[in-house]
């Protein structure tokens, strides 16, 4: 695979089925138009598909309680409202898609009511004069000449997104049939106050209302709590139905109106590393209710990526992080703390889910796999079958394969990961590359980063050090307050486990990783620079002092793993130690990252610099902390052309 070969990387999104009807939305990049494609497919029950639309910014399909109608998302290329995602409805037999919505920012996905005539969904509202809206003098002023924003609040920006509280998502209701046969879009409102977010919405079984998430206590008092409550569809006042001690998100009821949610705990005061669990309520008339948690918290991590449970037949279906893999599980209706082992599977080993549906006795989901980014396939008796072949022009651009390695650190600890290696007898030279997070896993889908690299002659070691998900919360806790111990002894142990090999160069071996993985790199770089001829640390956090209040998350999630102490902030920080490294070292970073911001990288390159060390600063410009994974196509090229061309130099 080589890094224009990204466009080859088709990855379908969450299904929607309903009787035969089975649509995806296809999603790649695209370099001449420097953009992702997206366009809706119909795929066969009994295998291949069709296009169902053009695109070519497709998305979020969802049939009809009725059959008869697809809603969906359509972008434009145009300003505001005609380039951001809009509402389309269209037949489910075919024809022409009617846009119904002219929201400014844009409309998140969108969720039928069960008469098949309404439809729920959410959108960010901004204020007048702000993001090329009118001001209180008739004026569309640019970004730069808006009025200054009055910030109260730690939560006021996110990575990826922007400024929050001068654009609340809010909840609106569509009668989507009406406007179908109206000669103009129809004026809509929101239904929730512009004082507080909304999120997730799903109707109630009777079609009277829709529930959403909110923050606790209606967002009076800043919190990350999260409660669920019911608006009614034609408006009014909404009523808090389930108060949680942690977070909740999306809702779901299930056949006989019990409401299902993913959440988490903050009982115990951990606010990161949490295992995320799959809960039930109750719905009555006597006031809000307490959940009760269907999942084991210390066995059974959901990945909410790949979308809302799915109850059936008594169960209900989730994805959940296994050791790589994100399986497919169903849990009873009835389950009380159920471990991971106790949980019936309907698809697991070397994949990852990444979307699911069911209608009746029929599942569906989208499953990578280390040899594709993602195909549909039918769930049954007989095993699952394939119905899609999404990624043949990805294989045949040539994948590398994955090994999987097992050892142990020096404390005994189990280590778990893979190595990817490149064509040849070797000895080749080698990249540990490690993940983001970290509360987060390397999995076994097609790694885009680690193919390009194998061939490009590199033997890419990857894997889940402590800290990492998918091996239980106390192996995902087990670097709190402890950044740089025994994950460090993981990430060398399964470099040295793969070292072990006569067909590696142990004396060329580079180190690379992007946010926590680049704390990882510029920190063995400093303690460990005997080990590797040079490091690529990407987006990385240097400086938890500065991260605390330059961060998008940084107030909370630096005192969570690293604590509050101002010389254990600076002992834990790579930043000490930059006159300790003597390898060749290139700090990447993109301009509009709130993640692990700006700063983190400029204070890292001057340190560098001011030592006498061989350094690089790479900086993109318009991205920001998905550069690697969905930035501008183009950029993303150019990032792997830059990676090998350093390592080229540095490890011949």
């Amino acid at each position: 695979m080589r890094p224009a070969d990204i466009e080859t990387l088709v990855v379908p999104g969450r299904p929607a089925l309903r009787g035969d009807l089975l649509l995806t939305a296809v999603k790649h990049p695209d370099l001449e138009s420097n953009a992702h494609h997206s366009a809706l497919r119909r795929v066969g029950l009994g295998g291949g598909d069709t296009s169902w639309t053009q695109g070519p910014h497709d998305a979020a399909p969802a049939i009809s309680p009725d059959g008869r109608w697809v809603a969906f998302l359509r972008a434009g290329d145009g300003e505001g409202a005609e380039g951001s995602a809009q509402v389309h409805v269209m037949p489910a037999a075919g024809g022409e898609a009617k846009r119904l919505t002219a929201v400014h920012l844009g409309a998140d996905a969108p969720v039928w009511a069960p008469d098949s005539r309404r439809l729920a969904f959410t959108a960010r509202v901004p204020e007048a004069g702000r993001y090329g809206t009118e001001d209180a003098d008739g004026e569309k002023p640019e970004p730069p000449a808006e009025a200054p924003r009055r910030i109260t609040r730690f939560d006021y920006r996110i990575d990826d997104v922007g400024f929050l509280r001068d654009r609340m998502k809010r909840l609106f209701v569509l009668d989507a049939v009406a406007a179908l046969d109206a000669a103009e879009l129809p004026a809509l409102e929101p239904i929730s106050p512009v004082t507080y977010d909304v999120d997730g919405p799903v109707w109630t079984p009777d079609g009277e209302r829709v529930v959403v998430a909110v923050p606790q206590d209606w967002d009076r008092v800043e919190t990350d709590y999260r409660d669920l409550v019911a608006f009614p569809a034609e408006g009014g006042e909404p009523e808090l139905l389930v108060a949680c001690h942690g977070y909740a998100e999306q809702p779901v009821f299930g056949p006989d109106g019990t409401l299902f949610f993913y959440g988490s705990s903050y009982e115990d005061g951990h606010r990161e590393a949490c295992n995320t669990g799959l809960y039930a309520a109750t719905i009555g008339t006597g006031g809000p209710v307490k959940a009760r948690r269907l999942t084991d918290i210390e066995t059974v991590d959901v990945e909410s990526g790949s979308g809302p449970a799915v109850p059936v037949n008594g169960e209900v279906l989730m994805a959940v992080r296994n050791r790589g893999a994100v399986e497919l599980r169903a849990v009873p209706a009835s389950a009380d703390a159920a471990v991971l082992a106790d949980l019936r599977v309907l698809h697991d080993g070397h994949v990852v889910v990444r979307g699911f549906a069911a209608d009746g006795d029929t599942i569906v989901a989208v499953v990578a796999t280390p040899e594709t980014s993602g195909d549909v396939v039918v769930l049954g008796a007989g095993g699952p079958r394939v119905l899609t072949d999404y990624s043949k022009p990805l294989r045949d651009k040539g994948l590398r394969p994955v090994e999987e390695l097992t050892t142990t650190s020096p404390d005994g600890y189990p280590v778990h990961g893979w190595l990817v290696l490149p064509e040849g007898e070797g000895p080749h030279p080698v990249l540990r590359v490690v993940h983001g997070g970290p509360f987060a896993q390397q999995d076994w889908a097609v790694f885009d980063e680690a193919q390009v690299y194998a061939a490009a002659g590199y033997a890419v070691v990857l894997g889940n050090p402590r800290g990492s998900a998918g091996y239980g919360q106390s192996h995902g806790r087990a670097i709190t307050f402890g950044f740089g111990t025994v994950d460090v002894d993981d990430v060398l142990a399964l470099l040295d486990k793969a070292l072990e090999r006569p067909d590696l160069d142990s004396s060329r071996v580079g180190i690379m990783g992007g946010s926590y993985g680049g704390f990882m790199t510029s920190w063995v770089a400093s303690h460990h620079p005997e080990r590797f001829k040079a490091a690529w640390s990407e987006r990385a956090v240097n400086a938890w002092d500065s991260m605390v209040g330059s961060s998008d998350i940084g107030y909370f999630f630096v005192d969570s793993y690293i604590g509050t102490d101002p010389e254990v902030l600076r002992d834990r920080s790579p930043l000490t130690y930059a006159a300790d490294i003597t390898i060749p070292f290139a700090v990447v970073h993109s301009e509009q990252d709130w993640r692990c911001p700006l700063e983190q990288a400029q204070r890292m390159f001057v340190a560098l610099r001011r030592a006498g060390a061989d350094a690089e600063f790479l900086l993109f410009p318009g991205e920001g902390h998905e550069l690697s994974r969905s930035g501008r196509p183009r950029h993303r090229v150019q990032r792997f052309d830059a990676v090998l061309e350093w390592w080229s130099r540095h490890l011949g």
